[in-house]
């Protein structure tokens, strides 16, 4: 993660990262020999004190003269050892309660890319100008709206909310920001369209999920930055969907200026995230439309979307798709 709060001309640049110091190691210890019985040549001198002047020991008795308190230390030490030794042993990896808790400790992102080589394709294009820092808190848009969908789908609620210090003027203010999500969901190609799910936004109540526009520096403390691209994502433990500012003001290059279609795919592909659908997709074959889980935002070529990820599910081959916005492109599925 860059630096929490950074100006940024236009876009962000992220931080450098500085390394520790690197200290060579030492060499082995000086030691100077010293020895109190040390005679010159042909004499043997006697020292006061040397073992010349001691009564004869006992084997016990040479063992602790020689150690010191090293022979009062050792059984400590063996018995220390073996209790460590034996609670590791009954317990290898802690309790399930603590292995449980840990889990729970790391948040659920999903969304941004993975640890991999960046593609030209998902470099932010030239656009309008941002701010790369907000305060950190969220507004929510007043407003509600009916339920979306079957009655008998599984419902979902939402709120649509902007971060504090971010200025909507440009782009039709808060109410536009709402209406683009409320309709993009709403809209029969949306995820209701085949009657898993339905959504209604509501202000009064927590919602199962909010919609949140972000500035970059907030997205990536909550999304992470191992790669440098502005991202979005949905963090199940904040329980926020978030909408990088960068992304809806400038878009993606694979969406060639079709700011609105990139809008729609934007929240349709977050939300996706948010109402189960962890797992990113592939561009299926050359000149077909893009799976809305696809990673559009960074390109819609396999061979790009798989230097991000090389280990992940996009094969390295030169499938390009066409940009699309929908779940279901053709509208609701036909039943069999």
């Amino acid at each position: 993660m860059s630096d929490g709060r950074r100006r940024m001309s236009g876009g962000v640049d992220p931080g450098d990262r500085q390394r520790a110091p690197y200290y060579p190691p030492h060499g082995e210890p000086l030691r100077a020999p010293w020895d109190p019985q040390e005679s010159a040549p042909g004499r043997r001198r006697s020292v006061p004190g040397s073992r010349d002047h001691l009564p004869r020991q006992t084997p016990i008795g040479r063992f602790f003269s020689t150690w010191g308190w090293r022979a009062y230390a050792i059984p400590v030490l063996v018995v220390l050892t073996a209790l460590v030794i034996g609670d590791a042993v009954a317990s290898p990896g802690g309790s399930d309660e603590n292995q449980v808790a840990r889990a729970e400790e790391t948040p659920a992102i999903l969304g941004v890319p993975s640890n991999g080589e960046v593609p030209p394709s998902g470099e932010l294009p030239e656009g309008g100008p941002f701010i790369g820092a907000a305060s950190g808190e969220f507004r929510i848009v007043p407003g509600g709206t009916d339920l979306v969908g079957r009655q008998t789908a599984e419902r979902f609620t939402y709120s649509v909310e902007i971060e504090d210090g971010i200025d909507t003027v440009d782009f039709g203010g808060d109410d536009s920001v709402a209406r683009m999500v409320d309709a993009t969901l709403a809209n029969p190609k949306s995820w209701t369209a085949d009657g898993a799910v339905a959504f209604q936004r509501i202000t009064e109540q927590d919602p199962t999920f909010r919609v949140s526009l972000a500035s970059p520096i907030t997205v990536r403390e909550n999304c992470g930055y191992d790669i440098e691209l502005e991202a979005s994502c949905y963090n199940s433990a904040t329980g926020r969907v978030y909408l990088n500012l960068a992304r809806w003001v400038r878009g993606a290059r694979s969406f060639q200026g079709d700011i609105g279609s990139y809008r729609q795919y934007l929240v349709n592909h977050e939300v996706g995230h948010a109402v189960g659908h962890p797992a990113h997709a592939p561009c299926p074959a050359d000149g077909a439309l893009a799976p809305i889980m696809m990673q559009q935002t960074f390109g819609v070529n396999n061979g790009e979307i798989h230097q991000l990820d090389p280990e992940g599910v996009v094969p390295d081959n030169d499938a390009t798709c066409r940009y699309n916005a929908w779940p279901f492109p053709d509208g609701p599925p036909v039943a069999g």
